[in-house]
């Protein structure tokens, strides 16, 4: 079940950077959805996973935007690298939001999406402000469960 969610993190980050590389006047995230899906995502046994992600992400973008400005100030989202970014937003998303991923896990996902795709230092970057919200948003002692 893990390689499939981390596959589904995978698609979902690439659905959020593509629409955005496309343009958003050009293509709807939905259609992105479906594109990178029906191209990268026929080793997904099933897309429930993927599509509640990246709806969740989707969703609740402006307020994640917010807690990024709040727990990295010295860097303005135009500032961070778009794939930094848009690691961020899915690892916050299931940090916070999802109620089936443990904190530790939505961290060290987005962690690995980050030496993945990232820069030499974004994995560093992500681990910082992540573990910054998770330890100020649901505590120490909670990281482990949920």
């Amino acid at each position: 079940m893990g390689s499939f969610r981390h596959l589904s993190r995978e698609l979902v980050l690439k659905t959020i950077f593509y629409q955005r590389f496309r343009g958003e006047e050009d293509i709807s995230l939905e259609q992105a959805f479906e594109d990178v899906i029906s191209e990268f995502g026929k080793e997904l046994p099933e897309t429930d996973f993927a599509k509640k992600l990246f709806d969740g992400v989707s969703e609740k973008e402006e307020e994640i935007n917010d807690i990024i400005r709040t727990y990295a100030p010295e860097w303005p989202l135009e500032k961070i690298a778009k794939v930094d970014l848009h690691i961020m937003q899915i690892g916050i998303y299931e940090l916070l939001y999802s109620e089936d991923v443990p904190p530790l896990v939505a961290i060290n996902e987005a962690v690995e999406l980050a030496k993945e795709y990232g820069d030499t230092n974004t994995s560093k970057f992500v681990n910082g402000v992540l573990s910054n919200i998770a330890h100020d948003k649901i505590g120490k002692d909670n990281l482990k469960k949920k």
